[in-house]
C-alpha cells in the first residue's frame, strides 16, 4: 500500500460558463459530421482505450506491450522478456519471440509491422491460426500505445535479418529499414516508446507496478524468465517460477500458517478451455483469490470466479454433511464461510474469451462459469476423498465460520445504514458537517477526545465531520468479524462512512468522499494509523480503491521568531531552515501530540484544504499489500520479527511519520 500526496486543493464550486442550450438554427449539415483517420480517435479519446489517462492508464501501455510478449510464450515461441525503463521516462520491452513479419501484408499493401503498428484491430489474434491462446484480442494493444507515445521505435530479428522503424504519435516517420546488428538464428521483438506528456496526466512509470505485474505474468507462465530494470535507480529484478501457481499460492501465503502444508493444486482441458488452479487454507479469517484469463489479471473476477466459488461452496458442503462436521439441524455452509482463510489462484485458457472493456477487468464467457465449475469439483471432490485430514480440517473451519457468521449477522444489524423509511441516529460522538452531498464533505477519524476537540473547534463546519476515536480499535488482521462488529469503536466508524461492510457494502451510500486519518506523530499515533488502514484494507477495500482515504499530515515542529509562526513537517525541513536562517532568537516546539495544538493551529497547518498536505491511500502493488498486512498485523511472529530485523536501519526516528 502505497501513499500519494493529494492533488491541489480543489474549489468546493467551480463556476463555468453556461454554454446553454444548442442553437436550433446553428446549422447542421454533411460539413458537421467528422471523420477521424488512423489512430487520430485513440488521441482524441484515450480513456476509452487504456482506461484513463492518470497512471492506471500510464502502466496499462507497458502491459499491452507485455502481454504480446507473453502471448509469444503461451504460443511457445519465447522464453525470456525484457523490460526497461530509462532515466527520460521511455520504456523498452524485447522478447525472443517469432518477431513480428516484416513483410508487404497482401491487403494493405505495407509492411506488416507497420500495419500492426499503425491500424486498429489489426493483428495475429483472429483465428488465422498464429495463436490459440492469447491476451491481446482486439488487434488494438500495441496500436493504441503507439497513439498516445511521445515516440514510438520497432525492432525486428527474424529470418536472419534485422529491421527498424520509427513512429512518433501513431505516424511512422521512417520507413521500415533493413539494418546492422543481425544475430545469426536471432529472433524476436524489440519496442521502446516514451508516453506522450501531452495525454496522460503524468509519466512517472512505477517500478512497483510494473513489478508486481511482471510477477504475476511469471507465476502464470512455468519457467519463464523475466527481468525488470529501472536505469533511473538501478533496481533490478528476475522472475522466474518453475512451480507455476503453486508457487504463486506459497508466495501469497509465506507470513501465513498454513492449514495444510501444500497448497492443493489441478488442472484439466474440457470444451475447448484450460482450468488451471491452486488452492490452500490458513488459518486467518480473510479470503485472497486471485483469478486470470489467458494470463490477465481479471481484478473484478468473472464468470471463472463465480465457478470456481460455487463449486467450493457445494464440495465442501457436501463433504462436511457426509462427515458430520455439519449437523443435519444446521443450514447448508454460505460461500463466505467456505472460502473464510483461502489463498487461491485460477486460470484459465480460452481461444475466444470476451472481456468486459478494453481494460479486461472482468471474464464475460458464460459457458466458462459451467466449466470451471465442473472441473473444480471433480477435482477437489477427488482430492478430498484421497487426503481426509486436510479436508477435515477446512470443512472443520468452514463450519466455525458459520457459526461465527451468525453471530455477526446479528451484531452487523446494528450497524447496518438504515433505508430512509427507518430512524436511526449517528454515533454520538460523531460532529457531523452541515452539507449533505459526499463529494465535498470530508470526515476526520480523530485520535483522541482531546484532539478532538480541537478539531471541532477549528474544522469547517459546513464540510468538515469529527469522529474521535478512543484509544486503538481491535486488530481486524487477528479476528472474526462477530468480535470485529462487537469493538464499539468499529461500529461507530461503520455507522459514520454509511457503506455498511462485506455484503452489505455499498459505495454509493458513502456519506463522505474524504475519509482522514488524523493520528499523533509518535509511536502510538503510527500504531493507531495501522489499525485504521488494516480495518479499511480488509473489510472496506472499495473505499481505498475509489480513492477516499487519506492520511493528514500534522506538522512535527513550531518555530517561533518574534511574532512569526512557522511550521516544518519534518526534521530535515527544520534544520534546513535553522541553518539558512540560524537559531538565534529562535524558540523551537516538538509537537508530540495533535492536543497540543490549538484549534487555530491544527486548522492552519493540518485541516484547511488551501493549505494542508494529504497523503492519499492507494494499492501499487495488491500482493505486497497482501503480504505486509499478513506479516505485521496477523497472528504469526517470526515474520513479523524478520521483517523488523531487516528494515531496522532504515528507521530514522520513530516519533515521525516516514
Amino acid at each position: 500500500m502505497s501513499p500519494a500526496r493529494e492533488g491541489p486543493p480543489q474549489p468546493l464550486t467551480t463556476e463555468r460558463a453556461d454554454p446553454g442550450p444548442p442553437d436550433p438554427r446553428a446549422p447542421y449539415d454533411e460539413s458537421q459530421i467528422q471523420v477521424l483517420e488512423g489512430l487520430e480517435a485513440v488521441r482524441r479519446r484515450p480513456a476509452m482505450y487504456v482506461g484513463s489517462t492518470g497512471p492506471r492508464g500510464l502502466h496499462h501501455l507497458v502491459f499491452e506491450v507485455v502481454d504480446n510478449a507473453v502471448d509469444e510464450a503461451l504460443a511457445g515461441a519465447c522464453t525470456r522478456i525484457g523490460v526497461t525503463v530509462h532515466p527520460d521516462g521511455s520504456v523498452t520491452v524485447t522478447d525472443d519471440g517469432r518477431g513480428i513479419p516484416v513483410g508487404i501484408h497482401p491487403t494493405a499493401g505495407r509492411p506488416t509491422v507497420e500495419v500492426v503498428m499503425t491500424m486498429l484491430h489489426a493483428g495475429g489474434k483472429f483465428g488465422g491460426g498464429g495463436y490459440k491462446v492469447s491476451g491481446g484480442l482486439h488487434g488494438v494493444g500495441v496500436s493504441v500505445v503507439n497513439a498516445l507515445a511521445e515516440w514510438l521505435e520497432v525492432e525486428v530479428h527474424r529470418d536472419g535479418a534485422a529491421w527498424r522503424q520509427r513512429y512518433e504519435r501513431g505516424r511512422p516517420v521512417t520507413p521500415l529499414e533493413r539494418v546492422a546488428g543481425a544475430r545469426p538464428g536471432a529472433t524476436g521483438t524489440r519496442v521502446s516508446f516514451k508516453p506522450d506528456a501531452a495525454i496522460f496526466e503524468t509519466t512517472d512509470i512505477s517500478f512497483d507496478v510494473i513489478a508486481q505485474r511482471l510477477r504475476e505474468l511469471a507465476f502464470l507462465n512455468r519457467s519463464l524468465h523475466i527481468v525488470l530494470k529501472d536505469e533511473r535507480t538501478g533496481q533490478q529484478l528476475s522472475f522466474r517460477y518453475d512451480g507455476g501457481i503453486v508457487s504463486f499460492v506459497e508466495h501469497l501465503n509465506r507470513s501465513k500458517d498454513v492449514l495444510h502444508p501444500r497448497p492443493i493444486h489441478f488442472s484439466a482441458e474440457r470444451d475447448g478451455a484450460e482450468i488451471e488452479c491452486a488452492l490452500q487454507y490458513n488459518t486467518g479469517y480473510n479470503e485472497n483469490i486471485f483469478s486470470f484469463a489467458n494470463t490477465i489479471h481479471t481484478t473484478e473476477g468473472g464468470t471463472h470466479e463465480t465457478g470456481l466459488k460455487t463449486a467450493l461452496t457445494r464440495v465442501i458442503n457436501d463433504y462436511a454433511r457426509k462427515t458430520g462436521a455439519l449437523k443435519d439441524s444446521e443450514p447448508n455452509l454460505g460461500g463466505e464461510d467456505v472460502r473464510e482463510g483461502l489463498t487461491a489462484v485460477l486460470s484459465v485458457k480460452l481461444t475466444n474469451p470476451q472481456f468486459e472493456g478494453q481494460t479486461k477487468t472482468k471474464l464475460g464467457n458464460s459457458e466458462v462459469r459451467g466449466v470451471t465449475e465442473s472441473v473444480v469439483a471433480d477435482k477437489l471432490g477427488q482430492f478430498f476423498e484421497e487426503n481426509p485430514p486436510v479436508a477435515r480440517k477446512i470443512a472443520e473451519k468452514a463450519v466455525a465460520a458459520a457459526r461465527a457468521r451468525e453471530a455477526a449477522r446479528k451484531a452487523r444489524e446494528l450497524v447496518r445504514r438504515k433505508t430512509a423509511l427507518e430512524v436511526t441516529a449517528l454515533p454520538g460522538k460523531l460532529t457531523d458537517c452541515a452539507v449533505r452531498d459526499p463529494a465535498v464533505a470530508e470526515l476526520f477519524i480523530v485520535e483522541g477526545d482531546s484532539a478532538g476537540g480541537s478539531a471541532k473547534q477549528g474544522r469547517d463546519r459546513r464540510i468538515q465531520a469529527i469522529l474521535p476515536i478512543r484509544g486503538k480499535i481491535i486488530n481486524v488482521e487477528k479476528a472474526r468479524l462477530d468480535k470485529v462488529l462487537a469493538n464499539e469503536e468499529v461500529r461507530a466508524l461503520i455507522t459514520a462512512i454509511g457503506t455498511g461492510i462485506g455484503d452489505d457494502f455499498d459505495l454509493a451510500r458513502a456519506r463522505y468522499h474524504k475519509l482522514i486519518v488524523m493520528a499523533d506523530a509518535d509511536v502510538d499515533g503510527s500504531h493507531i494509523r495501522t489499525l485504521l488502514l488494516t480495518f479499511f484494507y480488509r473489510y472496506m477495500p472499495q473505499l481505498i480503491d475509489a480513492g477516499y482515504v487519506y492520511i493528514a499530515q500534522p506538522p512535527l515542529f513550531r518555530v517561533r521568531r518574534g511574532k512569526e509562526d512557522r511550521y516544518f513537517y519534518t526534521d530535515a525541513d527544520l534544520d534546513r531552515y535553522l541553518e539558512q536562517n540560524g537559531r538565534s532568537g529562535v524558540s523551537i516546539q516538538r509537537f508530540k501530540g495533535l492536543g497540543e495544538m490549538n484549534a487555530e493551529q491544527l486548522w492552519e497547518t493540518t485541516m484547511n484544504p488551501a493549505s494542508r498536505t494529504l497523503l492519499q491511500v492507494n494499492i501499487a502493488d495488491a500482493m505486497e499489500a497482501e503480504w505486509i498486512f499478513s506479516t505485521l498485523m496477523g497472528e504469526k511472529v517470526e515474520p513479523r520479527r524478520e521483517f523488523i530485523e531487516a528494515h531496522a536501519k532504515d528507521v530514522r526516528n520513530l516519533d515521525t511519520i516516514g
